[in-house]
């Protein structure tokens, strides 16, 4: 069954930290030909438009356009902070592949 994606409070709580709802932007989640694998991720603060998946949480939003949905069905949103970076993760189930920067993707 697929089920639209799901955001973390890590997540939410990051876009908090930098003010997104504040600006009226909310974090875009899309899906787009290209990269090293197939398709890559194009993360980004951007406004929702009509046509998005709006997920909320925190006082704070995630949208995906209509497109990218099935490409992220049942994926899993996320910030990690590591030794190399602060960055948004996308645990994808669909995803056969990945490069090694986590960006693009095979399906």
């Amino acid at each position: 069954m697929n089920l639209p994606p799901k955001v973390t409070p890590r997540a939410f709580e990051r876009l908090s930290e930098i003010g997104a709802a504040g600006d009226g932007k909310a974090l875009r989640v899309a899906v787009d030909g290209g990269g090293c694998s197939g398709f890559q991720y194009e993360i980004a603060l951007d406004e929702p438009k009509d046509d998005d998946l709006v997920l909320e949480g925190d006082g704070q939003k995630v949208v995906v356009d209509s497109i990218s949905l099935p490409f992220l069905a049942n994926a899993v949103i996320d910030f990690s902070e590591e030794l190399i970076g602060a960055r948004f993760v996308i645990d994808n189930p669909n995803a056969t592949s990945s490069c090694g920067c986590g960006t693009s993707f095979s399906m």
